[in-house]
């Protein structure tokens, strides 16, 4: 079942989502209030994520919901193997937009005590299968996450107001999540080595290098057609 916010607000709720609707919906403002916006210790400029407003007003932004207070590794790999291959029939399946869809798994019954170990573990166990076939599954809980922020160290980005997993495609400016292993980094030049972008190509060639891995031949840039060049005002006169 993937969730939207009209669910949350229907007459009618899903029995699934009884007792846990305020949960969800804190998930949404989170993404709007948190994610949508810029943070100042975040480092740079542009707000925290800066795929989560295009994701929302395309209505490409997906809750899941798994309910429980505990929940066994393998069930949970499970679940987020189907929510994986969920994601890759949702629309749009190729293209630009289809970098903005997102569906987050929310685990909104966990004990504060168990969520940061189930979901950080989770993440770990899973990402080198999703790197591999070039999609990303981030780790979000209220611990927050240990993993700092890329341009302010003291920063934690992944908090939540909910544990979850989400999933998206990997985009190129992904790089510095993959950096420090070898398969990451080679899945990564088979989608993106030859359009890295300019402020990523030092640490990717770098990367490749230490790893004994060849980057791929830049795409060839197909030549423009000579700019008509325009006759000045008094010369168009004569």
């Amino acid at each position: 079942m993937l969730v939207e916010q009209f669910d949350l607000t229907a007459e009618a709720v899903h029995p699934l989502l009884h007792g846990v609707e305020e949960k969800l919906l804190s998930v949404l403002r989170w993404a709007r209030e948190y994610l949508c916006r810029p943070h100042p210790e975040l480092g740079r400029k542009g707000p925290v994520c800066p795929f989560a407003q295009a994701s929302l007003d395309r209505g490409m932004f997906y809750l899941a919901v798994h309910r429980g207070e505990t929940v066994a590794p393998a069930v949970l790999d499970g679940l987020l193997m189907t929510y994986r291959d969920w994601f890759r029939e949702l629309p749009p399946t190729a293209g630009p937009a289809a970098q903005f869809k997102t569906i987050l798994l929310t685990l909104p019954d966990l004990p504060p005590d168990q969520a940061n170990t189930v979901v950080d573990r989770a993440q770990e166990r899973l990402k080198p299968q999703y790197v591999a076939e070039g999609l990303m599954v981030g780790e979000f809980h209220a611990g927050p996450p240990e993993k700092a922020g890329l341009w302010n160290v003291d920063f934690r980005p992944l908090y939540s107001p909910v544990p979850l997993l989400a999933i998206r495609h990997m985009v190129s400016s992904d790089f510095p999540f993959l950096a420090d292993d070898a398969d990451a980094v080679a899945a990564y030049l088979r989608l993106f080595g030859a359009n890295t972008p300019p402020a990523l190509r030092t640490r990717v060639s770098a990367a490749a290098r230490e790893f004994g891995l060849s980057l791929p031949a830049p795409e060839p840039v197909s030549p423009r057609p000579p700019v008509p060049q325009l006759a000045d005002q008094q010369g168009a006169t004569s």
